[in-house]
């Protein structure tokens, strides 16, 4: 497990490269940011956009893939949210549920008095299994 050290304002975890994803991802980011600029550079020229049908054309691909690519974006992200809230409403009501066995088990326990201490011992397991087969629930 990677140990991070926070920093006195939380953020220098960031800045580690112990772990994270930043070498990586400028090893892509950075080679094409300098071709980026140098066809920018050589294409600035008038007559050289021109004659590459730079223009135009260009803008509008640009702006459709801009748009398909953030709609899809915004598409996922409110799929995933809504999977998650029906994952938290649905693990709620099976708390609620097991809460609502759990006392019944409980209110229906014996009420003798020569049975208490066995009694409470089966609460105690009861109680203690339950628990345990909500962990176990989580965990998976």
């Amino acid at each position: 497990m990677i140990q991070y050290r926070s920093g006195k304002y939380g953020l220098l975890f960031a800045c580690s490269l112990k772990g994270s994803v930043f070498p990586k991802a400028m090893m892509w980011a950075v080679p094409h940011a300098v071709l980026t600029a140098c066809l920018h550079y050589l294409l600035s020229d008038s007559n050289a956009a021109k004659s590459a049908g730079v223009g135009d054309v260009g803008s509008n691909v640009l702006g459709g893939f801009s748009f398909i690519l953030g709609f899809l974006i915004v598409f996922r992200s409110q799929q995933a949210y809504a999977r998650w809230w029906e994952g938290g409403t649905l693990l709620q009501q099976l708390r609620g549920e097991w809460f609502n066995a759990f006392s019944s088990c409980i209110a229906f326990s014996s009420q003798v008095e020569e049975r208490k201490e066995e009694v409470q011992k089966f609460q105690r397991l009861l109680a203690t299994l339950m628990s345990n087969l909500y962990c176990a629930c989580l965990n998976t």
